[in-house]
C-alpha cells in the first residue's frame, strides 16, 4: 500500500515560478502549475492553509424564534491561490455527525482552538486535497453542532442548509463571520463556484437530496452507502424495518441547545412516520428518486452489497433513475456492509477519487469518464470491472416456481409455511434442503457454469393468510462453500489494524495518518446476496394498508434489492420465501400460516445472458 505523505514545495524559486504561472493562467481554468502528468499535485502548504468558519443564512426559521437560521461551514483552503488571484473548487461534506458521533472508522469529530477557529477537519479530504488546490468545506447540518435550526432527517431543513452553502459559494446567499451578528463574508475572492459533495450514510444522503434540487454549481456527488428514499430506510413495502422513527434519529444528533426549541419539528417527524408502513407526505418529501431528472451533477455511487443498515434498494432505485435520465455516473460495489471504501480498498479509492475530482472540479482531461463504469468485488479484495452497469447482456428473465424447484417450463402447485419471528435468513439458508415449518425453499440443480445476476429482481406471489396480518420475506441464496467478507461481524467486513498509513499532510491538531485495515473473512456454505420484504396488507399499494381476510388470496410483488453476484459452477441458486426475517424486519401482530399459489406466482431475475443462462 502506497504512502501518500505530501512533501512541501522544494525551494522558494519553485514557488515563485508557480505563482508566476498562476498570473498567466486564464481565470476559471485549473492552474497549470498544480497539474502534472494528468493529476493535480501537492504544491500548496497545508500547515499555512486558511482555516475559518462562515455562518451561512439558510432563509429558514426552524426554531420559530423570528431569526433566520445560520449553518456553520468550517473551511480549510490553501492560502497561495487567493494571494495569486486564483479561484479554486470546493469539496464539501455536509453532516449531522461532527459533534455527536464522529466520522470515519476512528469516529473523528471537529475540534476548535480557544478562539473557536477550526483545528481538526475529520477524515482525510483536507489533508490530501487542500495541498492539491482544493478547498474543503465541512457543513454542520441545521440543528447540529454550531448550526442554528432543527434537524428534520433528510427533509427541507437538511437539504436547504447544505444547498445554502453552495449558493453562498456561488454568490447567491449571505454568509457571516459569527453565528449571530458579525460582518458579511463573501466567497467570491477565492471560490470558483464549482462544488463536489461527498459523504457516507446520512452525509451521502444529503448529497443525493441536494443534487435532486438541480442547484447550480454542484458539479459532482459521491454518495457512499447513502439513502435515496427515507421510506426505504425505515420501511420496506409496508413492512417496518425498524421500530424507531426519524424523530428518534434527530434526537441523537441534535444540539441540546437547539433541541429544546425544536419540539414542533420532533412531533411532526414522529407523527409523519406511522409504524403501519403507510406512505405519507413526510416520506414523499424525503424521496429523492422522482427528482432524478433535475440532477445536473455527475454521480459516483459507492455501496456495500451486504449493507443491512442502508439497504441496497437505496442505491439500486437511485441508479436506475439516474440512468433513465442520462446522468453521467460511476459505481463501486463491495462485499462489505456499511463501510467506507477508504477502509476496504484504500489505495485504489484515493487514486480514483483524486481522478474524479480533478476531472469534474478542476477540468483535468484524465479520461476517468471513459474508464469502466463499474467495479465489483467478487471475493475479498478481488475486483472485476464492467463497461456499464447492470452488466452488459443483462435482461430480466422469468424463472418458474414449483414446490422445492427453481426453474422448469411452468408454475404449478402450492406451498405453505408459518411465520416464526425467531428465525432469520441465515437459519433458512442453512436449512434450505430441509423441510421446515417456517419457510419454503426453491432450488436449482447444481449449475454447470457460472450464473451472474446484475441489478434488481422481484418475485410475484399469490398468497393467502390464516390471520388478518402477514409479512413476507424473500431472499436469494448461493448454496455452496465460499470465503466471503464477514459482513455480520463487528467491522462489517473489515478488521482495523494497529499500523497507520498517511494520506496527505499533517499538523499537530489534524493528522493525515489513519489506522490501516484488512479484510475480515469467514468460511460459509451458503450466502444470502439479495433480499426483499413486504407487508401483505399493502398488496394494493403503499398509501394505505388493510386488514387481510383470512383465506383470501392476494397478489404481492416483493422487490428484490439490487446486487451483483456470481453463483459459480458447482453451486446452486435458491429462492427462500418466509415470514419475519428476524433482526431485519419487525414481525406482524399475528402469527399467520401463509399459503402460496405457485400457478399465479413468478420470479424475475436480472440474469447476464437472460433466461438461457439459467437453463
Amino acid at each position: 500500500m502506497r504512502n501518500h505523505r505530501i512533501r512541501p514545495v522544494a525551494g522558494i524559486a519553485t514557488l515563485l515560478l508557480a505563482l508566476a504561472a498562476a498570473l498567466l493562467t486564464p481565470a476559471g481554468a485549473a492552474w497549470a502549475g498544480t497539474v502534472h502528468d494528468g493529476a493535480s499535485q501537492p504544491v500548496y502548504s497545508y500547515a499555512n492553509a486558511i482555516r475559518e468558519t462562515v455562518w451561512v443564512d439558510t432563509g429558514l426559521d426552524g426554531e420559530g424564534d423570528g431569526h433566520r437560521d445560520r449553518v456553520a461551514a468550517d473551511i480549510i483552503r490553501p492560502r497561495e491561490p487567493a494571494q495569486a488571484g486564483r479561484k479554486i473548487p470546493v469539496i464539501m461534506d455536509a453532516s449531522p455527525y461532527y459533534e455527536c458521533c464522529g466520522r470515519g472508522n476512528e469516529s473523528q469529530v471537529k475540534t476548535y482552538d480557544a478562539q473557536g477557529n477550526p483545528v481538526q477537519f475529520p477524515l482525510y479530504y483536507d489533508n490530501y486535497f487542500v495541498p492539491r488546490g482544493y478547498a474543503v468545506v465541512l457543513v454542520d447540518l441545521a440543528g447540529t453542532n454550531r448550526s442554528d435550526g432543527c434537524v428534520d432527517v433528510g427533509g427541507p431543513s437538511d437539504i436547504t442548509s447544505a444547498k445554502a452553502v453552495i449558493d453562498w459559494l456561488n454568490g447567491r446567499a449571505s454568509g457571516y463571520s459569527a453565528r449571530a451578528g458579525g460582518s458579511a463574508v463573501k466567497a467570491a475572492g477565492w471560490a470558483n463556484g464549482s462544488v463536489g459533495m461527498i459523504g457516507k450514510s446520512w452525509d451521502g444522503t444529503v448529497a443525493n437530496g441536494v443534487a435532486a434540487t438541480g442547484v447550480e454549481g454542484l458539479k459532482t456527488i459521491v454518495p457512499i452507502s447513502a439513502i435515496s428514499s427515507w421510506y426505504d430506510y425505515y420501511r420496506s413495502q409496508g413492512a417496518p424495518l425498524y421500530s424507531g422513527t426519524p424523530a428518534d434519529l434527530a434526537g441523537e444528533v441534535e444540539d441540546p441547545a437547539d433541541a429544546a426549541k425544536c419540539g414542533a419539528e420532533q412531533s411532526a417527524l414522529a407523527a409523519g412516520a406511522p409504524y403501519d408502513g403507510d406512505w405519507t407526505a413526510l416520506w414523499q418529501q424525503r424521496d429523492y428518486v422522482p427528482d432524478a431528472a433535475k440532477v445536473k451533477a455527475s454521480v459516483f455511487v459507492v455501496h456495500g452489497m451486504q449493507d443491512l443498515n442502508v439497504r441496497t434498494v437505496n442505491f439500486g432505485q437511485w441508479w436506475d433513475a439516474l440512468a433513465a435520465h442520462g446522468v453521467q455516473r460511476k459505481i463501486w460495489l463491495s462485499e462489505t456492509g456499511h463501510v467506507d471504501p477508504f477502509d476496504y480498498r484504500r489505495g485504489a479509492w484515493v487514486d480514483t477519487l483524486h481522478q474524479w475530482f480533478d476531472h469534474y472540479l478542476l477540468g483535468v482531461p484524465n479520461g476517468i469518464q471513459n474508464q469502466p463504469m463499474a467495479d465489483i468485488e467478487r471475493a475479498p479484495d478481488q475486483w472485476s470491472t464492467d463497461a456499464s452497469w447492470p452488466a452488459p447482456g443483462t435482461t430480466q428473465a422469468t424463472v418458474h416456481l414449483n414446490p422445492g424447484v427453481l426453474g422448469g417450463s411452468s408454475n404449478s402447485g402450492t406451498v405453505s409455511f408459518t411465520d416464526d419471528p425467531s428465525k432469520d435468513e441465515n437459519a433458512w439458508a442453512g436449512e434450505a434442503d430441509q423441510v421446515t415449518p417456517e419457510k419454503t425453499a426453491f432450488t436449482t440443480g447444481v449449475l454447470t457454469h457460472d450464473l451472474r445476476l446484475s441489478g434488481s429482481g422481484s418475485v410475484t406471489l399469490t398468497v393467502s393468510s390464516s390471520t388478518s396480518s402477514a409479512h413476507l420475506s424473500a431472499v436469494l441464496v448461493d448454496l455452496g462453500p465460499a470465503t466471503i467478507r464477514d459482513y455480520q461481524g463487528s467491522g462489517e467486513g473489515i478488521n482495523t489494524l494497529t499500523t497507520r498509513s498517511c494520506w496527505g499532510e499533517s499538523t499537530a491538531g489534524d493528522s493525515a495518518c489513519f489506522l490501516d485495515t484488512a479484510a475480515a473473512t469467514v468460511q460459509v456454505n451458503e450466502t444470502v446476496f439479495s433480499r426483499g420484504w413486504a407487508d401483505l396488507g399493502h398488496y394494493a399499494g403503499l398509501d394505505h394498508g388493510v386488514p387481510l381476510t383470512p383465506g383470501t388470496p392476494y397478489p404481492m410483488t416483493v422487490q428484490l434489492a439490487a446486487t451483483d453476484h456470481v453463483v459459480p459452477a458447482g453451486h446452486r441458486l435458491a429462492l427462500i420465501v418466509a415470514g419475519t426475517d428476524d433482526g431485519l424486519i419487525d414481525p406482524p401482530d399475528t402469527r399467520p400460516t401463509l399459503t402460496v399459489d405457485l400457478a399465479d406466482s413468478a420470479l424475475r431475475l436480472p440474469l447476464v445472458g437472460g433466461g438461457g443462462a439459467l437453463r
